[in-house]
């Protein structure tokens, strides 16, 4: 603890994916909800190419407008963290700090920082990368840990470790840059025979960012393409048939009623998936919560949940996203993500609020489990 009355919490959003707008509008709400009588609260952003900046703690200034969303811009200066302990130092320049001759001039002490939440989504920020500075600078924070966040991170990684697990995982192919370099052909081959539709993403992106439906052999290229776009890896996956439903999970409780929320849905136009647009534009998209799904296929979804979050080693939270046709007796994961949306209005902030725990308890349960967790290796 510091010598601040309240522990002292760094909200890190932001960050050098191409989800960066996204966790804008997720600082924004948090920095709305936050209890600032429990948590005494510090901004810090990232710009797109990667630098700590002195950030407003405004959260108009980081929410969507008119379907257009917010990025961290840099200043005169810059923010570091040091390790042992976690200090905050904002540093001056003798220039522009954007330029490789420009020098440190000064340093202020920012105080230490008590816990991080890290609302980084996708690569630079969801996949281990920031995990292992703070667990360097010996910094509790809130979320997975290094090994869990890149596993969970990478589509085929994740679904290598769970259908390990014995959980369903479906059929896909992954498309490395070596394989796709030495033999494209080969590659769309081993997609095809998967059969249509497929659905190529890119291995390490989430939102829906760089995702496409493919309904024949000739579209597969293309759709490779623009995965690549967002990641050099590229996993194609299987399309299933069956309702998209989500459980949301809470680290540090001992059991599957505890541990998982009443179950969320996406209902999608016909033809249609739940895309960027979708997610965070448009209003075309249903979310319900809680899905009316039949009492043994939700317990059955939130058991499955609950083994996928410790198949991974989870701690914190995850969103854990299924395909569930009850005619079939398909309980299919799809993907976790460890740092889900979490917008106010994004699923899993609604399916715990579905269990009694409303937004800024959430925050509050989040920020408790991450302020008792050991330090180092657990």
């Amino acid at each position: 603890m510091t010598d601040f009355e309240r522990p002292r919490v760094l909200i890190v959003f932001g960050g050098r994916s191409s989800e960066h707008e996204v966790s804008c509008a997720t600082a924004a709400g948090i920095l709305r909800a936050i209890d600032r009588d429990k948590w005494d609260v510090v901004p810090l952003g990232i710009t797109k190419d990667g630098q700590w900046v002195p950030a407003s703690d405004d959260p108009a200034l980081l929410e969507f407008k008119d379907g257009k969303g917010q990025s961290v811009e840099a200043g005169a200066t810059r923010v570091a963290l040091t390790p042992g302990g976690g200090s905050l130092v904002e540093l001056s320049y003798d220039g522009d700090p954007a330029d490789p001759g420009a020098r440190v001039v000064g340093a202020r002490d920012l105080g230490r920082v008590d816990i991080v939440l890290p609302l980084l989504h996708g690569p630079y920020g969801e996949d281990g990368t920031i995990q292992g500075l703070l667990e360097m600078a010996e910094v509790r924070y809130v979320g997975c840990g290094v090994a869990s966040s890149a596993v969970s991170m990478d589509k085929h990684l994740t679904k290598v470790v769970l259908a390990g697990a014995g959980i369903d995982v479906g059929r896909w192919e992954l498309i490395t840059p070596l394989q796709w370099e030495a033999d494209q052909g080969a590659c769309l081959e081993r997609a095809a025979a998967l059969g249509f539709p497929v659905f190529v993403k890119p291995c390490r992106a989430g939102s829906s960012v760089g995702i496409s439906k493919v309904e024949s052999r000739e579209g597969l290229a293309v759709a490779v393409k623009e995965a690549q776009n967002h990641d050099p890896r590229v996993i194609v996956e299987a399309g299933v048939v069956g309702r998209e439903v989500e459980c949301g999970v809470l680290g540090g409780r001992s059991d599957w009623r505890s541990a998982t929320a009443p179950l969320g849905e996406i209902e999608v136009p016909d033809g249609e998936f739940y895309d960027y647009e979708h997610k965070y534009v448009d209003d075309v998209v249903g979310l319900v919560c809680p899905a009316e799904v039949a009492p043994a296929y939700e317990e059955r979804v939130r058991e499955t949940a609950l083994r996928a979050f410790d198949a991974l080693e989870c701690e914190g939270l995850a969103r854990v996203d299924f395909f569930l046709d009850e005619d079939s007796g398909t309980v299919l994961v799809n993907e976790v993500n460890t740092m889900p949306g979490f917008t106010p209005i994004s699923m899993f902030p609604q399916m715990w609020a579905a269990a009694g725990v409303d937004y800024p308890s959430l925050i509050d349960a989040l920020l408790e489990e991450a302020a008792v967790r050991t330090v180092g290796l657990r």
